[in-house]
């Protein structure tokens, strides 16, 4: 199968904001302060146009096969999160919805993995490891020597993908009152 990863476009808005969903389930709900599927995705959508937080098309890559959107992955330097979550923050206030304080998820010295999904019918097809493989090129670009992501406890799946390639667990976090495993591979 022919993928190619590129940088996300605006218009990759309405394709990614599923998958975000998909990946996070319903912290989505608590990111967008909506409760409908509809809000939320409008809301996403919203957030992956502008340029000023973690779900901004300018910190999210795509898989590509012929034309469609196979997955993505949003990722960031850990010391760029307090800012980008500040303006999630922000964003959430303006709403007038409940603001929640962003935890922040990395380490100041590491590439963050913030979220990365595969669409559903391309599953089982080594997508999710050609991204976390363009993740390492791009933390390598970026200039730092981790790259790290979080786990939820219950997909055990995807934590199996992340040892395969040589994540190694680092220690228990927090996102929103969930927990989650933190993993991180050292970068050469």
């Amino acid at each position: 199968m022919d993928i190619t990863v590129r940088k996300s476009t605006v218009q990759d808005g309405p394709a990614v904001a599923p998958l975000i969903i998909d990946a996070i389930g319903e912290i989505a709900n608590r990111i967008t302060g909506e409760e409908t599927e509809e809000k939320i995705i409008s809301s996403l959508i919203e957030l992956f146009e502008r340029e000023d937080n973690r779900n901004s098309h300018l910190n999210t890559y795509i898989a590509e096969h012929d034309g469609q959107v196979a997955g993505m992955m949003i990722i960031y330097g850990g010391d760029k999160a307090i800012n980008l979550d500040a303006q999630l923050e922000k964003w959430l206030a303006a709403k007038n919805t409940q603001i929640q304080t962003i935890e922040v998820e990395a380490r100041p010295d590491e590439y963050y993995i913030d979220t990365i999904c595969v669409h559903p019918d391309f599953r089982g097809q080594g997508i999710g490891t050609i991204l976390l493989k363009h993740a390492e090129v791009l933390c390598k670009e970026a200039g730092y020597s981790k790259l790290s992501l979080s786990v939820e406890l219950e997909k055990k799946r995807a934590r199996h993908l992340y040892e395969k390639i040589g994540f190694v667990y680092s220690e228990p976090w927090m996102i929103i009152g969930e927990e989650f495993d933190h993993m991180v591979k050292e970068i050469n």
